[in-house]
């Protein structure tokens, strides 16, 4: 086995989690399982250059590729399995074309339970699986789209011991809230403006709560001015309107 003495990696290895670092600003009782594959506390880099091209003073790059599957889905989905592992789910389900079926079946395999991700036939390359199949979850395709694989989700997640992870999973959002947790420790307040990428709007609506919260326990002096934006291919908050073929 190969081991370091490089302190950057040994405290990459020994970080607490979310469920514990946030503990107290987080869903999580007695009976809650703290899983962790040492999620959040990622880096946050000053990005003097690309200030410059900008226009601004100070520009931040919170690197959340830096979670264990490289997106920050971890965060969310470490509560969101711990809270269905406490409530006694086997199963854990999702409708996915990458990043969610990841970490779903990451946290799954830490938790010891079943991870089945379902998704549209034909259309999600391979190497977007890889993590998935590697952490044994199971994958079901189904003629359609997204929506569609994600509306039987919906349906299959009634069946006792079955829960659902998708974002729509309010334990996904509020685990995202520990991102915006993170920047003020480190600022000190918050940014002045915040821009995320935006595609169902789940983690945008995860950073809002987080400052919001953080200005009524007087953390912070003001909330961020917040921009989203999303592909021009899909962007149905954009145009106000779903898009069929993204």
């Amino acid at each position: 086995m190969h081991t370091t003495n490089d302190p950057r990696v040994n405290a990459r290895f020994s970080a607490p989690g979310i469920l514990t670092r946030w503990r107290e600003r987080l869903p999580v009782t007695d009976a809650t399982p703290l899983l962790s594959l040492g999620e959040g506390a990622t880096p946050l880099v000053r990005a003097p250059r690309l200030a410059d091209w900008v226009g601004v003073d100070e520009l931040w790059l919170k690197f959340e590729g830096a979670n264990p599957t490289g997106s920050f889905k971890d965060r969310g989905m470490v509560l969101a399995v711990a809270k269905a592992v406490e409530d006694g789910a086997h199963t854990v389900l999702c409708a996915s074309t990458g990043n969610t079926s990841a970490s779903a079946a990451a946290y799954a395999a830490a938790a010891s339970v079943r991870a089945v991700v379902l998704l549209p036939a034909d259309k999600v390359a391979a190497g977007k699986l890889a993590q998935a199949i590697a952490y044994g979850a199971r994958i079901g395709s189904i003629r359609g789209s997204f929506d569609d694989a994600l509306a039987l989700a919906r349906v299959a997640s009634e069946w006792d011991g079955i829960a659902l992870v998708n974002s729509i999973n309010p334990f996904r959002i509020e685990g995202q809230t520990t991102g915006a947790y993170e920047v003020v420790e480190a600022l000190g307040d918050a940014p002045d403006v915040l821009a995320l990428p935006v595609g169902n709007g789940g983690n945008i609506t995860a950073w809002g709560l987080g400052f919001r919260r953080e200005l009524d326990a007087g953390r912070v002096t003001s909330l961020p001015v917040v921009i989203g934006g999303q592909a021009e291919g899909a962007a149905p908050f954009v145009h106000g309107s779903p898009v069929d073929r993204p």
